[in-house]
């Protein structure tokens, strides 16, 4: 099925065009953003698809089913696809509004995408690890691309880190082949019950160890702020707003999906990391005062409630997972797309963002949050709704401290110089479309909670539960 490859077909293309063009040309920018923008309606009209028949299935190239690359989409891929190209295409949009300084960040942004949307609509283990790789050595040279000292020591440590994490991968990968015989995601799941309990639980750590390691969970973080205080806005916005959703969705797949039982026996440990880590990354950003180091402590923090989520477990506490890490995405990409504009309405802006963190309703955030307590009340798990509401207090306290240093106080008491020339239309309006997303979803909340649902029952189903 065409609409299936598509968003990839889309993506590769105009990579590879984009790739021999000066991407500090306008025009070019602007190709990239209109490729990025097509692949993510294809997705969205996909998504519409499986919402409505079911998961659909492509084995590309017309091979055997356990020859070729199977390309197998769920509500729970769709979800995400759609949601992290959606905000690579405003980030994108910003960064081209701003003028782009490098030569090949539009060319990398695209094969970015294209690893992302990969990974969210293949169907075999192997392959999401190929494109998986591929969206991170995107992600490296994006962190390089202004060629600064301090970028590129942080795009070093970044690749360093990320390459203990792909030796791992790899590990759990033939780990996984050599206890099943496939790595066919849907083969695993049927096969994963009757694997011999040290085998499913070594199997499973690798791979939870691997997922942290590239993706700065907790206690794997080390090098994230770095990297976020390092990179633009524009790139910090499409790193934590997209690149960050492999986490979730990792965890979700493999552990949901694949290993449901080996995540059951972890619950209490999940609970426990995910915990530490919230108060871990709350305190952190708390004692910071830059905004994109407060922001990338948060999202350490944030991290720990997918992780709380899952160790709740069941429809419910997926379905919470899910919800939040929608929100979530959208507050990050909105907080750094806005966090060096200047400017009233920009101001009004990041101030949507920082309620939704805080989960002050009409926010996303605040449905994104309810949906935790409400997996916390159902499990009658009491200490991880008092943790959750002492997280989300903590929230409200660091994002409102940097809302006032960035925009209340004067500036020459400020710790960080904010830009002297006002924003552009252009990028106003590439954060001003993320902040209508937040407040639609705030008001109107059915179609974040019920991506939710129907990520869930997909997980739910691949197991065989359902």
């Amino acid at each position: 099925m065409m609409l299936i490859a598509g968003p990839l077909l889309v993506l590769w293309l105009a990579g590879l065009a984009l790739a021999i063009l000066d991407g500090r040309r306008r025009a070019v920018g602007v190709g990239a953003v209109v490729a990025v923008a097509v692949a993510f309606a294809l997705q969205a009209v996909l998504l519409g698809r499986v919402l409505a028949d079911g998961p659909q299935e492509l084995v590309a190239g017309g091979w055997a089913a356990d020859v070729g690359i199977r390309l197998r989409v769920d509500a729970l891929g769709a979800v995400f696809a759609v949601l992290s190209s959606g905000i690579v295409v405003a980030s994108l949009a910003q960064a081209v509004a701003t003028g782009v300084r490098s030569r090949a960040l539009p060319a990398l942004v695209v094969f970015l995408t294209l690893g992302l949307t990969g990974l969210f609509l293949t169907g075999d283990v192997f392959s999401f690890y190929v494109f998986f790789e591929l969206a991170m050595i995107a992600a490296y040279a994006l962190t390089a691309a202004a060629g600064t000292a301090r970028e590129v020591s942080a795009a070093f440590l970044f690749a360093i880190v990320n390459l203990v994490g792909s030796f791992l991968f790899l590990i759990g990968i033939a780990l996984l082949y050599r206890a099943t015989g496939t790595l066919e995601m849907v083969a695993v799941a049927e096969a994963a019950g009757r694997l011999e309990a040290t085998t499913a639980i070594l199997i499973a750590i690798t791979f939870f160890v691997a997922f942290g390691t590239k993706l700065g969970l907790f206690p794997f973080h080390f090098w994230l702020p770095t990297l976020y205080a390092t990179a633009s806005p524009p790139v910090a916005a499409i790193f934590a707003g997209a690149l960050a959703n492999i986490g979730a969705y990792g965890l979700l797949r493999f552990g949901g999906a694949m290993l449901p039982q080996e995540l059951a026996l972890s619950a209490n440990a999940l609970i426990v990391i995910g915990s530490v880590s919230i108060a871990y990354g709350a305190i952190q950003a708390i004692g910071r005062r830059d905004t994109r180091e407060v922001l990338a402590y948060s999202s350490i923090g944030h991290v720990g409630y997918i992780l709380v989520a899952l160790g709740i477990g069941g429809p419910v506490g997926l379905a919470a997972a899910v919800a939040f890490s929608i929100a979530n995405s959208l507050n990050k990409a909105l907080l750094f797309l806005s966090s060096e504009l200047r400017g009233r309405l920009t101001a009004a802006i990041f101030l949507v963002g920082v309620l939704s963190v805080a989960g002050v309703p009409p926010t996303a955030g605040f449905f994104g949050k309810a949906a935790l307590f409400d997996a916390g009340v159902r499990a009658e798990d009491w200490i991880t709704v008092a943790l959750l509401f002492v997280g989300g207090a903590l929230s409200f306290v660091y994002v409102f401290q940097i809302y006032q240093h960035d925009r209340w106080r004067p500036r020459e008491e400020r710790e960080r110089e904010m830009p002297r020339t006002p924003a552009g239309t252009g990028q106003r309006l590439a954060a001003g479309a993320v902040a209508l997303v937040v407040l639609v979803l705030g008001l109107w909340p059915q179609p974040l909670l019920a991506a939710g649902r129907d990520a869930a029952e997909a997980i739910v189903t691949a197991r065989g539960d359902g």
